[in-house]
């Protein structure tokens, strides 16, 4: 594995506990019967009855379950083995019937055979990621014939600011291509134990993202934009009745939240 990786997997296998543990993630409330999804993946996904999707990036696996729940046979995907281990357990307790499996996505082929109807990612994913060539060539070779693949992410833009002692926010990154290192010792999105281990991150333009979907062979079927995010990116964001995070003045100059449907 990439050495940075293998930096983030020791991060990522430190912040699954926290998370777990979070009124965030609200582990309970899944238990319980909470259908972690959210209406806009759920809607431009649509129905997944009886179809198999294999879910990028799982973590500790309430989306993958969630989509269990919905009726798909389920396979997630992640590096953390701790994120793994729980998700397993959390399945057999709650007898959903999904699978995980521990690999990194750039090491797939090796861990799995197999081609699925759906392929599936959202939320803080890409920027996990060095090179989006091999991503977009896992997915392709993941999927069937005429299945379908599918993200919701944050848009690149929203990677580009940074909010100012004013509270306005302030272009302090590159929007293209960039790796970056942060050196720990910072809390995570969710739950308030600090963080101790270092981890990278990269920037992925939207033209980056979709020319790798292509270049691998996909065929696009829509890009949509938001005006909205899925989380708290900027502390001046308000979120909605609807469960939307927004920006009290200006939301709508530029987006925060994109999503693509792509067909093989």
């Amino acid at each position: 594995m990439d050495e940075r990786l293998q930096v983030n997997r020791k991060n990522w296998n430190e912040r699954t506990p926290v998370h777990a543990a979070s009124e965030s993630y609200d582990v309970e409330g899944f238990k319980s019967g909470r259908i972690t999804l959210n209406s806009l993946e759920r809607e431009e996904v649509g129905d997944v009855s009886g179809k198999t999707l294999l879910h990028l990036q799982c973590h500790f696996g309430l989306d993958s379950m969630s989509w269990a729940r919905l009726g798909a046979r389920v396979t997630g995907v992640d590096f953390s083995d701790a994120a793994i281990e729980l998700a397993r357990s959390l399945d057999d307790e709650l007898g959903l019937g999904a699978r995980f499996i521990h690999s990194s996505i750039y090491d797939l082929a090796d861990a799995l055979d197999e081609e699925f109807d759906i392929v599936f990612t959202s939320y803080g994913v890409l920027c996990w990621l060095p090179d989006l060539d091999g991503w977009a060539a896992a997915i392709y070779r993941h999927l069937k014939t005429g299945g379908t693949f599918y993200i919701a992410d944050g848009h690149p833009s929203m990677g580009v600011f940074e909010p100012s002692e004013s509270g306005d926010m302030l272009p302090a990154y590159s929007y293209f291509y960039e790796e970056r290192l942060f050196e720990g010792g910072e809390p995570s999105y969710a739950g308030s134990q600090i963080i101790e281990s270092p981890v990278y991150e990269w920037q992925h333009s939207l033209g980056e993202i979709v020319t790798a979907l292509i270049g691998a062979g996909l065929t696009i079927e829509f890009l949509h934009e938001f005006p909205f995010s899925g989380y708290r990116a900027h502390s001046m964001m308000e979120r909605g009745e609807d469960g939307w995070w927004r920006f009290p003045e200006r939301n709508d100059s530029f987006p925060q939240l994109f999503s693509i449907r792509a067909k093989k």
